[in-house]
């Protein structure tokens, strides 16, 4: 196996038609059974240079004030999307400027990664500039094995560009979908800020990652205090001017938190739109009627109110991905909480759903980088960083 090498990619990377900035990329080796423990096979990181960036249609808006910046970035030699030596980030990005400083509302960038259909969210207070990134993603392909951070770079170059100064990045929880760019983006945000933002997160990550490490096999060291705030529930927290709320959303997973800025909920994995519905509720600790009171809550908000989702992938009849729904609007046609439903109803509608769903294609990668807050495995004594990718068993064992 080989040991993890970060290294600097020898191609300048244009994000979203900004500044150019150097992509850092992994690359994860395959695994080899015979060094591998009990049911797990560990795969080492490496580097890998060659990115692409394709666009894609940008999100519907239905806000004033909004312009849809697309990423064009196509590199030399592209063969295959699957192609080992080809890794593409597909992204739309739309800004929704409220206009509206008086009444203290924020200016909100939407960043959608295809890979993962995860929307990242850019939100600022216009008077002050200050902002937060919400749920930034960090590029894996689970083929190669290989971690890039083109989509982060994104994100730091839309920063740049608006003049920004980052506050905080927030999490609203361990995802098991896609790796976190969190302890990335403060690290450069640190560099060029000259103070590194805190990463925050609900207070109940404490139980999940502790669940988590014991099935991974995860040093403790590695997960304990590693994200530098805890937010209680309805706890109130500044960006610039702006009063924020953090709001437990438990029922996807346990920690689960939203984060209320002005007449905006940022929900992460709790509602979906309207021709989705909700999140799934089969992860440890999850829960269906947790997820239903969670759902009442963001509905009793005022009708106006903008719930921006975590993620969205358009079913038949609808090709483009939105970024948010208002609270009207989910009301009126969520095929999961619209008015019409009940309790009863939802309840075995989601049980039913969740038990036609696979495990998420990066779960454990994913729940591995996450609990630690973005960061990397530690090295081993070879010198390599390894995932533990837990083997299933049909047959005898031997």
């Amino acid at each position: 196996m080989t040991t993890l090498r970060p290294a600097i990619s020898n191609r300048w990377q244009t994000t979203a038609g900004l500044f150019k900035t150097p992509a850092r990329s992994i690359r994860v080796a395959g695994p080899a059974l015979g060094t591998s423990s009990a049911y797990h096979m560990s795969h080492p990181l490496q580097s890998k240079a060659e990115q692409t960036r394709q666009p894609s249609s940008s999100p519907k808006a239905q806000a004033s004030g909004l312009t849809t910046e697309i990423t064009r970035n196509h590199a030399a030699g592209m063969r295959s999307l699957h192609a080992l030596n080809s890794h593409s980030v597909i992204q739309s990005r739309a800004s929704y400027n409220t206009e509206a400083v008086a009444s203290k509302q924020p200016t909100i960038h939407s960043v959608f990664e295809t890979k993962t259909g995860t929307w990242q969210y850019v939100v600022a207070d216009p008077s002050t500039m200050t902002a937060v990134i919400i749920d930034p993603v960090l590029d894996y392909d689970p083929a190669t094995q290989v971690v890039i951070t083109q989509t982060a770079d994104s994100l730091l170059s839309l920063v740049r560009e608006k003049g920004y100064k980052i506050a905080w990045i927030l999490e609203t929880h361990a995802h098991a979908d896609h790796l976190t760019a969190s302890s990335y983006l403060q690290k450069h945000l640190g560099q060029e800020q000259g103070q590194r933002p805190p990463i925050g997160i609900g207070r109940r990550i404490g139980k999940v990652q502790e669940l988590f490490g014991k099935k991974y096999g995860i040093p403790t060291k590695e997960h304990q205090i590693v994200f530098d705030k805890l937010f209680d529930d309805d706890e109130e927290f500044e960006i610039g001017n702006l009063r924020a709320t953090a709001i437990h959303l438990p029922g996807h997973t346990p920690d689960h938190m939203g984060y209320k800025i002005g007449d905006n909920v940022f929900c992460g994995d709790s509602v979906f739109n309207a021709d989705i519905g909700t999140a799934r509720c089969d992860f440890p600790g999850g829960s269906a009627v947790d997820l239903w009171n969670s759902a009442r809550t963001l509905l009793a908000l005022p009708d106006h109110t903008k719930i921006w989702t975590g993620h969205d992938y358009p079913p038949d009849g609808r090709s483009e991905p939105m970024p948010y729904m208002s609270v009207k609007d989910h009301k009126e046609q969520n095929k999961h909480l619209k008015d019409s439903i009940t309790e009863e109803k939802f309840l075995a509608m989601r049980k039913e759903r969740d038990a036609s769903l696979a495990a998420p294609r990066l779960l454990d990668q994913s729940l591995q980088i996450n609990i630690r807050g973005g960061r990397l495995p530690e090295p081993t004594e070879a010198g390599q960083r390894l995932l533990h990718l837990p083997l299933k068993l049909k047959g005898a064992e031997w």
